[in-house]
Order: structure tokens, then sequence, then C-alpha cells
């Protein structure tokens, strides 16, 4: 009994010992390093932390990031490692120059453990498996960005509870699943990026008090309608998903949008005649379902409109004249194309692609007889003879007219 008691006390004693061993190494290689000129002690905790983080990921050939990562120096003063006192505040992963090869491996859940961690950016490689949840224990969060990789699984709900997140970019990866609903309630978020993953279901709703700037989930598998969004918002783009219903509700409050895509997907209604006043870059909302006339009152200023390939309806607008790159093909269009329309090829327009409509002529007047070297004008299958030989898209085909029966206002 008496030497069972004595080999009991000698393991635990022993354990206590190892462990206490440990966390002295840990503060004798800090305290080296500090003596080395550092300007602090790192946290033992942080230190482990950044040991875990190592094992879980591997340069890729070509790359020598973790080189530098000698743990008998300072961490504070390795490739990537930002501290501030002696506690880890950022990590940059990975060579950030262009080209460079990128990591390879898994995120350990001991980024959680880093718990003054404000920063956490990984370049593009091939780091695989899922998102740590205990990224959700860094209150100090406020940039993550691990775009271009090979990350799966979920999005982490318990990211939306981090009170400074501002930016999460994950685009780029094989994510799937539903977004959170807990990510669109985050008090600090601006900027979302979640594009080109394997998300599914619908789009969460956002508060009116929502500070978004920039929400990017185009390239997934989202479906249903488009909730009201906040009127903060100045980058939105859905496209291709599966999203269907109307937009004429959402649309007109974001007046500070700069760039819109809402392509390829399955929305419908009328187009918001609002959107073409807003300080656009882009408008894309080809490939879907909207229906009805364009009926602008003023002049629109947007460099690049696309609503190719949709149901509208009507006369061209003439207003569209200043837009540098417009495609209005494959729609329903009818009557003549205004003149200003095409004399806008030789005031600064590039393209102007209206086939694959109903329109019967051009309206007289100055219209250009000769489209300027490196403009683009396509007519073709209409009801009309094309006035101006000049080449379509291979995708337009190779009739130049619509069948008469299609024509009813055709006259030769």
């Amino acid at each position: 009994m008496m030497m069972a008691a004595r080999e009991s006390c000698f393991c635990s004693c022993l354990r206590d010992h190892h462990h206490h061993l440990a966390v002295m190494v840990v503060l004798w290689l800090a305290l080296m390093a500090s003596s080395r000129g550092a300007v602090g002690i790192l946290d033992p905790v942080d230190f482990l932390s950044l040991q875990a983080i190592r094992k879980g990921l591997e340069d890729m050939p070509g790359s020598g990031f973790f080189s530098a990562w000698d743990f008998t120096a300072d961490p504070c003063g390795f490739p990537g490692v930002f501290c501030a006192g002696d506690r880890v505040v950022g990590l940059a992963l990975g060579d950030p120059r262009a080209g460079s090869a990128g990591l390879e491996g898994r995120l350990d859940a001991a980024f959680g453990r880093l718990s003054a961690l404000a920063e956490l950016s990984l370049v593009p490689g091939r780091v695989a498996g899922p998102i740590p949840d205990a990224l959700a224990q860094c209150p100090d969060l406020r940039f993550v960005a691990l775009s271009k990789n090979m990350l799966s699984g979920a999005v982490p709900a318990g990211l939306g509870a981090l009170p400074r997140l501002r930016t999460l970019d994950l685009s780029y990866n094989q994510l799937s699943g539903p977004i959170p609903p807990a990510l669109a309630a985050a008090p600090a978020l601006s900027n979302l990026i979640l594009c080109h993953n394997q998300l599914s279901g619908s789009l969460p709703s956002f508060p009116d008090s929502a500070q978004l700037l920039r929400l990017d989930l185009k390239h997934n598998q989202l479906a249903g309608p488009v909730p009201s969004l906040p009127p903060t918002l100045q980058y939105l783009a859905l496209g291709s998903n599966t999203l269907t219903g109307r937009v004429d509700s959402v649309l007109p409050r974001l007046t500070r949008l700069n760039f819109l895509d809402l392509s390829s997907n399955r929305l419908s209604g009328p187009i918001p005649m609002s959107v073409f006043s807003f300080p656009l870059a882009g408008l894309q909302l080809q490939r879907n379902a909207f229906f009805g006339p364009v009926a602008l009152q003023e002049d629109v200023a947007i460099p690049m409109v696309d609503l190719s390939y949709n149901r509208l309806w009507g006369a061209v607008p003439p207003q569209l004249a200043p837009v540098s790159r417009l495609y209005l093909n494959n729609n329903r269009f009818s009557g003549e194309v205004p003149s200003r329309l095409v004399q806008g090829l030789n005031n600064g327009m590039q393209l102007l692609y209206l086939q694959h409509n109903f329109l019967t002529g051009i309206e007289i007047g100055p219209a250009a007889s000769v489209i300027p070297m490196g403009a683009s004008l396509c007519l073709q299958y209409n009801c009309m003879v094309p006035p101006f030989d000049t080449p379509c898209p291979l995708k337009a085909g190779s009739q130049k007219m619509r069948p008469v029966n299609q024509c009813p206002e055709w006259r030769g």
C-alpha cells in the first residue's frame, strides 16, 4: 500500500515537473530572445500556439516562408508575425509577393488561443480542411482574409459574434452550407466577401443598422429572394446564383451603390429606373427574367450597362447614348433605334449590341454612316435589314434578319 502511494505520488510529481519544465523552457527562450534586443517576452500561450499553427502548415514547393521560423529565437521577429508587447496581434501567413508559392496543410484550432489576435491573412495556396470554430474566441479580430485556398466545410457561425470584425474574406474556397444569419448581425462588419464557394440556402436579412459597405456573394448556389439590404452598401455582387423574385423594392434604397451585379440569376419583375441614376461603375443585370419597358427620363452616366438576355420590351431609350459599353441584345425591344444612340458611336461609345430584338429600323437623323475604327455595333436578327455590315459576336448566329412571320410590322 505504502509502495503504491509512493509510486502514485511520484507519477503525479513527474507530470507536474514536465508541465513546469515546458513552461520554464518557453520563458527561458523568450528571455534569451529578449536579451538579444527584443522588446518584450512573448506570452507563453501565444508561443505554444504559434508552434501548433506551424505544425499544421507547410511551405509548398518553391516557398521558403517558414525557413525563418526558428523557435529558439523571438517569434515576434518571424516573417508574418506582428506583436504588441508580449502578445501576437497579427499573422500574415505565406510570402505575399505576387506569384510566390503558397502554403499547404490545415488550420489548427490553436488560432483561437491567440486571444489578442486582430488581423489574420493567408496567401493563396492549398490549405484545406475546415476553418477552426476557435477563431471566434479571438475577441479583437477585425480582419480575416483566407481567400484562394481549398478550405471546406461551413462558415463558422461564431464569427458573427465578434464585436470588432470589419472584414471577412473567405472567397475562392470550397465552403458549403448556408451563410450564418449571425454574420448579417455582426455589429462592425463592413466587408463580407464569400464569392466563388459552394454556399447554399437563402441570403440572410441584414438590419438597417448594419455598417456593410461591400457584399460579394457571386458564384455560389444561393437561392430564394433578395432580402432587404442596408442602405450603406456601395458594392453589391450576387451574380451567378439561383436567386428569384423581384428587386424593385430592394434596389431603390441603395443609393450609394457604385457597383451592382445581379447577373445570371432568375430574378424577375421590372427594373427600377432609379438604379440608372446611381453612381455606378458598372450595371450588370444580364441573364435574368426582368421584364417591362426601360422608360428613362435623364441621360445615363454609367460606363457599362448590360441588360442582355432578359424580357425587356418597348422602345430603346436614347438616354443610354452616353454609355460606353451597352448590351441590350436578346430582349424584346421594338420600334426604331434612336439616331442619337447610333451617333453615340462617334461620341465615345465603344460597343452597342442590339441583336436578337424586334427592331424595325433606324430613326431618321444624323446617324453615322461609317462606324469608327474600334467601335462595335451589332443589329442582326431584328425586323430590318442591318444598315451596317459590321462584325457581330459568334453567338449572335449567322441569320441577318428574323423570319417575316415574327415581324408583323416588317416593311421589307
